[in-house]
């Protein structure tokens, strides 16, 4: 006879881990949504989504800067960046003075998806988290301090 499992919680409602996957699966399916016609995945939004903040302030974003930006996996970044080229969402450049860096640039028509992506991926986390009215802030801050204390690099 099997030995009896033993959970710290008494229901899987009462799991923060259980919740938040659960809440973040939901929250994807409704991202994949809007971005699936514009021909994104969700890894894809985000890494544009940084390299686009990025080149507000710097000319030479490179992959590491997009991987820290993004808190990613550099060789993720890597691949994700290869795909996004073959579909002429951004160029590769060599670095001017460091050889093993390429300069990342959006393309016009990255610029373009991505903007129509912006919007509708900003409609949908509006609407998602409307539900949370006034609670909205300290949902955010409660996020942001969840992110900075458990971030081990």
């Amino acid at each position: 006879m099997a030995k009896t499992i033993e959970f710290k919680f008494k229901a899987p409602n009462e799991s923060p881990g259980y919740l938040l996957g659960q809440l973040t699966q939901l929250w994807q399916r409704k991202q994949k949504k809007v971005l699936d016609p514009l021909n994104l995945t969700q890894t894809q939004f985000i890494l544009l989504s940084a390299l686009a903040w990025l080149s507000r302030e710097n000319d030479n974003v490179t992959q590491v800067d997009i991987a820290n930006q993004g808190n990613a996996d550099r060789m993720m970044v890597s691949k994700v960046l290869r795909t996004l080229e073959e579909k002429k969402f951004v160029s590769r450049q060599e670095h001017q003075t460091d050889t093993r860096a390429k300069v990342i640039k959006l393309t016009n028509e990255g610029s373009k998806v991505l903007q129509r992506a912006l919007t509708a991926v900003e409609n949908v986390d509006i609407e998602f988290f409307s539900v949370l009215g006034n609670d909205l802030t300290l949902f955010i801050q409660s996020m942001i301090n969840l992110t900075e204390l458990n971030n081990d690099e």
